[in-house]
């Protein structure tokens, strides 16, 4: 009997990225089409990208220990992109499958198991499969690439972490003194401490805690998005919302600005010295329209918190009776500081495509 095929696995139109592998599998990897031919790729970038975004770095991540060194096996001659398929793989070396060998046959509260099985009459158990956020290190890639080319163009892309459980940061911040050193991954150092103290609380007591990744966009052209199904800004909230543990996207005022009269919320419209047309306020966050106004582009991401808890939780089995299923293995407490990577790249993928679609009507 055939029941569905697992499409989906594809992003953008003319940067275009496909993934595959498991987080149990031999080895994960993404294809690259579209990317244009010329650019120098530093591969440092790509895999400080990758350190920033894989388990084991500090207490307050999973322990699970891979050093996510990756291979470019096409599309790249002496350092240089040939314009052909880019194709990189990543293999697993850490997987311990037997700490999933109780879920075999129980769903977990709040994960992909019921979904996964009811829509393709099987999964692979093992830390979520192709649901896992092992797959993003394969995004990671691509987006360190599209930074690169983005690069040549003076865009800049910057996320941080925001907010940790109720510990939230004033934002927007101001991109000339941004900063960070500490493993939260919060520009603020005072914050930083109390979210990390929250986190690792969180952690012993076995739970897990949610949190909020912003991002701010600089140096992007007037123009780019379409005015109906392909704004820019629906399509950046696509990308932020296939992110695993994303909960929700605003960007510009969002949600606060219905507590706002047109009046106050209007971005009147300015000419600077240098003759470039601004708006003197940006509660639009750089998009108006679906398209860009060349005004720095800033959103918020909210991640909830883990589904793997290290506690005892009540379930069902495949057979839909009652059990009873516990975490086991190596978990985030927290996924924002992990996530910071993630969604730049996302970010840089929207952001490539959507200026190379830019680029081939002029």
């Amino acid at each position: 009997m055939y029941l569905s095929s697992m499409a989906g696995n594809s992003f953008g139109q003319i940067f275009r990225v496909t993934t595959f592998g498991e987080s149990h599998g031999k080895m994960i990897g993404v294809v690259i089409d579209g990317c244009p031919s010329g650019v120098s790729i530093d591969y440092s970038l790509i895999q400080n990208d990758l350190d920033r975004r894989k388990p084991g770095r500090n207490k307050i991540s999973s322990p699970r220990k891979e050093e996510d060194e990756f291979e470019i096996v096409s599309g790249v001659f002496e350092g240089v992109t040939t314009g052909t398929p880019i194709a990189v793989l990543i293999c697993n070396t850490d997987a311990k499958s037997k700490d999933y060998n109780h879920l075999k046959d129980s769903y977990r509260p709040s994960h992909a198991d019921y979904t996964y099985q009811a829509k393709y009459g099987i999964r692979d158990h093992r830390g979520g499969g192709r649901s896992s956020a092992r797959e993003t290190a394969c995004r990671v890639i691509a987006g360190a690439i599209a930074k690169q080319v983005l690069k040549g163009y003076d865009v800049q892309i910057c996320a941080y972490v925001s907010q940790v459980g109720s510990i939230c940061l004033r934002e927007p911040i101001d991109l000339t003194d941004f900063n960070i050193d500490n493993m939260v991954g919060c520009p603020d150092k005072m914050l930083a401490s109390k979210m990390q103290e929250l986190i690792e609380k969180t952690k012993k007591n076995g739970d897990t805690i949610g949190g909020v990744v912003s991002a701010i966009v600089s140096g992007l052209p007037v123009g780019l998005g379409e005015p109906v199904f392909d704004r820019l800004d629906a399509d950046l909230a696509k990308a932020m919302l296939s992110i695993n543990a994303s909960k929700g996207f605003e960007y510009g005022s969002g949600f606060a600005g219905v507590e706002m009269n047109g009046s106050e919320h209007n971005d009147d419209f300015v000419v600077d010295k240098s003759g470039v047309t601004k708006t003197s306020t940006n509660f639009s966050g750089g998009i108006q329209g679906g398209i860009s106004n060349g005004m720095d582009i800033y959103f918020r991401v909210a991640f909830k918190p883990v589904a793997t808890i290290m506690k005892v939780q009540e379930s069902l089995d495949v057979e839909g009776n009652k059990t009873k299923v516990e975490g086991r293995g190596r978990h985030d407490p927290c996924v924002v500081p992990r996530a910071i990577p993630i969604v730049e790249a996302m970010t840089a993928l929207v952001l490539l495509d959507h200026l190379l679609r830019y680029k081939a009507i002029q």
